[in-house]
């Protein structure tokens, strides 16, 4: 079991890797975009550059999220993460919706023409640093991934896939040219930006709804509340006591978990509460990464 300095290390190197990478892929786009005027390269370019803004604060904010629980923040600093998340995503979902009206807009002006072979390319190349970069992350991720972590490798998988996409439209432009269908051509840049767009809305509208879910500390997910109930159950079946009810709240990257239990003498072992306490919290903390468990009697 890594602790908490070993976790905070990982997270960082991740981090500090994740920003070098998506500034030097960022410069690229943003010279290629205005060389070539290309829509969609700029619609990739400003995507990534709203979350490289991000990511730069939250590096100075990860140490918080290792700090123990007090009195005064009964629930630490976890949701600093779900605000920061909820702040990050509502940026980006604006920025999407804006370039995606632009790119209609254009759509519906006759579009424009771009180098569409050395777009497709650029985006190649970028294809191939992409790739370089996610594996070099998902190698130490294996070693911790928390919620921002995965949101780090989301964003690189998508990148992955809009060069691809992105790479793919410009070789068909080329072709096209050669064609009778060579009136398409000027469509095809904004067409793939609006595309571009949609694809990743879906992204930030799931993280946002998440995090004020998180904020305003409601229960998670049906799935996650089933699975910590059958592990409640499992380990409550070797002591004479029912669990009455079940408390759970999931901030960020934390889980709070009270279990209320009863019987039917009224007694209780203060023992047998700490003993069943630590057996599902050994056994949640492989499955979820910051957890607190309580045995509280009814």
């Amino acid at each position: 079991m890594k602790t908490k300095k070993d976790k905070l290390s990982i997270e960082k190197r991740i981090l500090q890797l994740s920003f070098l990478g998506s500034v030097m892929f960022i410069l690229a786009e943003g010279i290629m975009a205005a060389f070539s005027h290309s829509h969609s390269i700029w619609t990739d370019c400003l995507f990534d550059a709203a979350d490289l803004v991000m990511i730069g604060p939250f590096m100075v904010l990860v140490p918080l999220l290792y700090k123990p629980v007090t009195e005064k923040h009964p629930y630490g600093y976890a949701q600093v993460e779900s605000l920061f998340l909820l702040v990050k995503y509502s940026v980006l979902l604006a920025l999407t919706c804006n370039l995606m009206i632009e790119n209609i807009k254009l759509l519906l002006h006759g579009g424009h023409d771009v180098d569409a072979g050395s777009i497709a390319i650029f985006e190649l190349v970028v294809c191939l640093g992409c790739v370089g970069m996610y594996l070099i992350l998902n190698h130490y991720s294996k070693k911790y991934e928390s919620t921002t972590i995965k949101a780090e490798l989301y964003m690189w998988r998508l990148d992955i896939v809009g060069s691809v996409g992105v790479a793919v439209a410009f070789a068909v432009q080329v072709i096209l040219l050669k064609t009778k269908l060579s009136f398409i051509a000027p469509y095809i840049d904004p067409a793939v930006a609006v595309i571009m767009a949609i694809l990743l809305i879906r992204e930030p509208v799931t993280v946002i709804f998440q995090s004020i879910k998180n904020l305003i500390l409601f229960a998670p997910e049906e799935e996650v509340l089933s699975q910590i109930r059958s592990i409640v159950d499992k380990h409550m079946q070797d002591y004479p006591y029912e669990v009455t009810f079940l408390d759970v709240i999931q901030t960020g990257r934390k889980l709070w978990v009270e279990v209320y239990i009863g019987n039917k003498t009224d007694v209780i072992h203060i023992s047998i509460l700490h003993k069943v306490r630590d057996e599902i919290k050994q056994e949640l903390k492989y499955k979820y990464d910051q957890v607190y468990i309580e045995v509280i009697p009814d």
